[in-house]
């Protein structure tokens, strides 16, 4: 029996804030609803708070985590209680389906990747990061123990690619400098965002290193902004109208 495992960061316990936190950018949405295609009938898998859903398409939203089902807005069709690794649908039953920012949560990423395969008839798009760009983003100079964290979990592209049986386009994902989806890199020319506790806590990697690190990093980056010193080597993002980091969309057609 497949343990319906909510991955290795408790999102019941630690995920109260991603609802807010964590909203759909409509220019990434752009992207991932371009991949979809024609799809009438679409399957997001890893749901959580349904982010990047379709509101065109009939959506079939699979989510393990109960506290990140009830963030779901009342206008998106409720969740269901499952894990990517055993998906509750017959063979080739959705025309399209797609797994934003999740599939470093799996389990079985493999196993996971063969369902998502099993029950999708078209397009399958997985929206996720590079762990060997991550460090395209100055936060690591102020807390590298984080990014040697993501390094661990995000699966390499190739896995995913190969997963998916090949055949995928990968293609990085520009990041606008006033991205509306709490991830790192959306902060990346509006570093005071990093001092806000909540924003963090809609960042699972903050889980993953000790409190004494995040302190650290947090208040060595105050110091810089008030002193001018991140300015004076990072102050032209502020105005960045874009940024290329490690969020890469895989698409499968």
């Amino acid at each position: 029996m497949t343990r319906l495992s909510t991955g290795d960061f408790d999102y019941d316990a630690n995920g109260q804030f991603y609802a807010r936190q964590r909203r759909t950018d409509p220019r990434i949405a752009a992207l991932v609803h371009a991949a979809l295609g024609s799809a009438l009938t679409v399957l997001n898998v890893g749901a959580g708070a349904g982010s990047y859903e379709p509101a065109d398409r009939h959506v079939i939203a699979i989510e393990p985590s109960a506290a990140m089902r009830a963030q779901r807005p009342t206008h998106l069709v409720p969740a269901i209680h499952g894990v990517a690794e055993n998906l509750p649908l017959d063979d080739r039953s959705v025309d399209a389906a797609m797994a934003t920012l999740t599939v470093h949560q799996w389990g079985d990423l493999e196993k996971g990747l063969g369902e998502l395969v099993r029950v999708t008839r078209g397009p399958i798009i997985v929206l996720t990061f590079d762990g060997d760009a991550l460090d395209r983003l100055w936060l690591g100079e102020y807390a590298p123990e984080l990014f040697a964290v993501e390094r661990r979990r995000y699966p390499a592209i190739d896995r995913i690619y190969a997963g998916l049986g090949g055949g995928c386009e990968v293609r990085p994902v520009p990041i606008p400098l006033d991205c509306a989806d709490g991830f790192s890199e959306a902060f990346y020319g509006r570093p005071e965002q990093f001092l806000d506790p909540a924003v963090r806590k809609s960042q699972s990697a903050w889980g993953f290193v000790a409190p004494t690190v995040e302190e650290r990093a947090v208040a060595a980056l105050a110091a810089d902004l008030a002193s001018g010193a991140w300015d004076a080597r990072f102050g032209h993002l502020r105005t960045q109208p874009w940024f290329e980091g490690a969020v890469r969309l895989i698409a499968r057609p």
